[in-house]
């Protein structure tokens, strides 16, 4: 018997064995998935598998491209690889280099491919992926077949016997599973494609300079740090217009650059190509930037610089920007306000989206550029909000008493439909006038950076609100959306639909 070590072998490797075999008149049938648990579903697909040919080769989905949610997977691609390397229907085993099979179909160019048979129905691949590979299988002219047994899942097992999360998080998620069908989240998901979405806000670039720790100066009573790289993202309000384009129909941004340090030319390439921008400009001002200088070690902050003009804007600019929001207003079904304080938002502007949104959801962040001053009671009235704990203690002049009774006290001052705060670790909670409070557990994240995870759950959450979804499923969808954006250093790239579906999909097994 074939050794486990020599079983597995590099995709070049196994391309030259797969010519000499298949010269030699042997008919080889290729496997591949994440098989990140191995079980008896596994067991029973590759044993029928090599039952159609004479060698059998299976492939497995490396580390960095398993896309089945939170915390996998479970064990490393080595560990992987050498559990089905021991088993005796294996001939050979590989770790593939891509994010599907399609171009190992092409180096291997198997006889047979064979997928287990939840992935019969093309169009109802969750990830994609077997409608491509499918193409390639009919251009090498091998053949696709389907296996068939009872399907297990390696994340249904994951979830309920090796799991990470908290008991607490374990028992809300066994309740969610009883009261709502994942084929209806995912269609609710869909369903956002129907929004027309007008985002008003500030647009902010995030500068991270990278650096090294060197310690304190040896003459002044400074951090010394040595200089390793630098990136910039498009935060603020383009953050926000990026993650909503993911999902909505149609998305135009309204907001302002500066005539000196603009960077439009960076930010028209960031924006997503369905945002429509419209960008006002302030005079002898620099389009606001925050620098944040990062350890490279533990990519902890260490400091940040505020470059910006916060001062009031002149009258004929704010006229004009009026102006152009009152003609825009009525084309939409919601208007997602993200003000971070930083002077766009000007109060005849709140006076004009109190008055005239269709439906209103509004962020205030408090931070250090506004020194604790912008909260969510500059607005008369509005359907939805979203705040993070520290910002609704602001509000409510209040830093020790019950959260609940505080979101309520605030939401009936504003009128609300629908309020929300975040807590961070600790999740979310939710409070509707007509209805109940609800709270909402965190869930489990690799925590990379909290910078934007607070503008992907707003931007989510907002759309679930307007599309009049019960608070607890408004709660659910932005509590993973910001679970997946602090995975993600700074705003490198916005929260996709396919990234949300594959998070709930794996949640919910």
């Amino acid at each position: 018997m074939t050794s486990i070590d020599n079983k597995i072998k590099s995709i070049s490797e196994l391309s030259e064995i797969a010519a000499e075999l298949k010269s030699q008149g042997k008919k080889i049938v290729l496997c591949h998935g994440v098989f990140d648990l191995l079980h008896i579903g596994h067991i029973r697909y590759l044993s029928q598998a090599k039952e159609h040919g004479d060698i059998l080769i299976v492939s497995l989905t490396p580390d960095h491209y398993v896309d089945k949610g939170p915390d996998r997977p479970a064990f490393t691609e080595i560990l992987r690889a050498e559990a089905l390397a021991s088993l005796g229907e294996t001939d050979y085993v590989t770790i593939n280099e891509w994010p599907t099979a399609e171009e190992l179909l092409r180096l291997i160019r198997p006889d047979v491919y064979a997928k287990g048979d939840e992935f019969k129905d093309v169009d109802s691949d969750p990830a994609g992926k077997i409608g491509g590979e499918a193409d390639v299988v009919k251009e090498i002219g091998a053949k696709l077949i389907f296996t068939s047994d009872i399907v297990f899942s390696s994340s249904n097992l994951i979830n309920r016997y090796l799991t990470k999360n908290s008991e607490e998080l374990d028992e809300y998620l066994k309740m969610f599973r009883n009261r709502y069908e994942l084929n209806d989240l995912l269609t609710m998901l869909d369903d956002m494609n129907n929004l027309k979405v007008l985002i008003v806000g500030d647009t902010i670039l995030d500068e991270y300079q990278i650096a090294s720790t060197l310690g304190k100066s040896s003459k002044d009573p400074i951090l010394a740090l040595k200089y390793q790289s630098h990136e910039m993202y498009a935060g603020g309000a383009l953050a926000v217009a990026n993650h909503v384009a993911n999902f909505a129909g149609e998305v135009t941004l309204l907001s302002m650059l500066g005539d000196t340090d603009r960077y439009e030319d960076f930010i028209r390439e960031k924006l997503n190509p369905k945002v429509v921008p419209h960008f006002f400009t302030r005079s002898k001002a620099p389009t606001t930037l925050k620098r944040r200088f990062i350890d490279a070690y533990s990519l902890s902050k260490i400091m940040e610089i505020y470059i910006m003009n916060d001062d009031p804007l002149a009258k004929d600019l704010e006229q004009d920007i009026c102006s152009q929001l009152e003609q825009l207003l009525d084309g939409y079904d919601i208007v997602i306000v993200a003000d971070f304080g930083h002077g766009f938002i000007t109060p005849a502007m709140v006076k004009l989206l109190s008055e005239k949104a269709p439906y209103l959801a509004v962020n205030t962040q408090a931070n250090a550029g506004n020194r604790g001053f912008n909260t969510i009671g500059k607005f008369p009235r509005l359907d939805f909000f979203s705040l993070a704990e520290h910002e609704l203690r602001l509000e409510s002049r209040d830093q020790i008493n019950e959260l609940r009774p505080l979101l309520i006290e605030v939401g009936e001052k504003l009128n609300a439909k629908l309020a929300m705060v975040t807590q961070g670790g600790r999740g979310c909670s939710l409070w509707n006038p007509a209805s109940e409070f609800v709270r909402i557990p965190s869930f489990n994240s690799n925590v990379v950076d909290r910078v934007g995870a607070g503008d992907a759950l707003f931007s989510i959450s907002a759309m679930a609100g307007c599309m009049g979804l019960h608070e607890e499923l408004v709660g659910f969808f932005g509590n993973i959306a910001g679970s997946l954006a602090v995975q993600i250093m700074g705003n490198d790239k916005s929260i996709s639909k396919q990234d949300m579906r594959k998070y709930i999909t794996a949640t919910l097994k």
